[in-house]
């Protein structure tokens, strides 16, 4: 079957509604009560999205060399290397015991990459990527994750041993979905998703951004042996409330971990939608491709005290980045305000400002 060319990215594949702002407001107003709710628990502000992290760890990505030209775009443009942090989370915004199963995020950010900035990202030399371990989003816009996220700020800090029930009887339905070819995704952010390892999970964009001349999603893969021996692992959380930590930092610790960041192109936005993220763009028809190798050498990936310090100085963004990565979608232009918004209400909280770094060296 011949694959059709990539679409060209032109401002017009955008469709921005007129409410945007008022949502948005709708949902910094979620945020904001799920970041007071939080601060006031742990007299410390911790992200209102993705607050747990299960593992940060250290390496660099490498720009594979005569990509071809559709593929050499933004920061894949040309062979490089740039150093490289990852952090391993999950997506509530409360710190929850790891019985509590939820979908697996993973957040890389690039630092040394130069070029035209996004708006609020001048100055800096880092590219963010936030990705979770599913193809697709779980509301279709701003809107109707708005609402979702009302009911998750509404459950912030609340009976705990409740969620851990209730997280058992929905794997219980997702596993029943599953036996028979389907899955929910919402099932999964409530509490319903498989307890896997989160060293052998890929991670996906599910949202599209700009890439250069083009239109993309990406994802990131594990490749090497030790981690790709762990997919489709489950972990057992019994008693454990950060069983999480300790399996990735048993394997990060001895083993170290290499993925591969890979793309897929648009190529055709009638069934490869840019505003509709709950539908994933078919690997048929566009395939992802490998354009640069992950490597994190043998490290500790969650140390209390240091690890934590870590944590507190990174923040990561959709919108940390260059223009030629530039987020596509009503989602997406939502999680520029929002995520600002949980950053500054962090920095002030917690009295130290949050910054990007240039160097990995200038982390804690």
């Amino acid at each position: 079957m011949a694959i059709n060319s990539p679409v060209r990215f032109d401002p017009s594949v955008e469709d921005v509604q007129p409410d945007e702002s008022e949502v948005i407001g709708q949902l910094n107003d979620s945020f904001q009560t799920i970041l007071e709710t939080t601060s006031a628990d742990y007299g410390h502000a911790v992200r209102s999205v993705h607050a747990k992290a299960h593992g940060i760890a250290k390496g660099k990505l490498t720009v594979h060399a005569d990509l071809p030209p559709e593929l050499a775009q933004g920061v894949f443009a040309r062979p490089a290397t740039y150093e490289a942090v990852i952090r391993i989370s999950t997506n509530p915004g409360d710190i929850l015991d790891d019985s509590i199963a939820l979908p697996r995020g993973l957040a890389l950010k690039l630092i040394g990459v130069e070029g035209e900035r996004l708006p609020g990202s001048e100055g800096d030399t880092t590219q963010d990527f936030i990705m979770v371990n599913g193809p697709a989003f779980s509301a279709k816009d701003a809107k109707a994750f708005s609402k979702n996220l009302k009911l998750l700020a509404g459950t912030t800090d609340k009976a705990e041993g409740a969620k851990k029930v209730l997280s058992g009887v929905l794997r219980a339905f997702e596993a029943t979905l599953e036996a028979v070819g389907l899955e929910s995704s919402t099932l999964q952010t409530l509490g319903g998703a498989p307890q896997v390892h989160p060293l052998g999970e890929t991670y996906y964009s599910q949202t599209p951004f700009r890439y250069g001349d083009y239109i993309a999603k990406f994802s990131l893969a594990p490749v090497s042996p030790a981690l790709t021996q762990l997919t489709g692992d489950t972990v057992s959380t019994k008693d454990r409330p950060d069983a999480l930590r300790e399996v990735v930092n048993e394997v990060m610790a001895s083993q170290g971990g290499t993925w591969e960041l890979r793309v897929q192109l648009n190529r055709d936005l009638d069934a490869m939608p840019v505003e509709d993220p709950t539908k994933p763009w078919d690997e048929d028809d566009s395939p992802f491709v490998t354009v640069a190798t992950l490597d994190m050498p043998p490290q500790l990936s969650w140390e209390h005290g240091s690890s934590d310090a870590i944590d507190d100085a990174l923040s990561y963004s959709i919108w940390h980045g260059i223009a030629a990565h530039r987020p596509l979608g009503n989602i997406n232009r939502a999680r520029k305000d929002t995520y600002d918004h949980s950053a500054d209400f962090r920095g002030k909280f917690n009295g130290c400002p949050l910054h990007q770094p240039k160097a990995l060296a200038e982390l804690p």
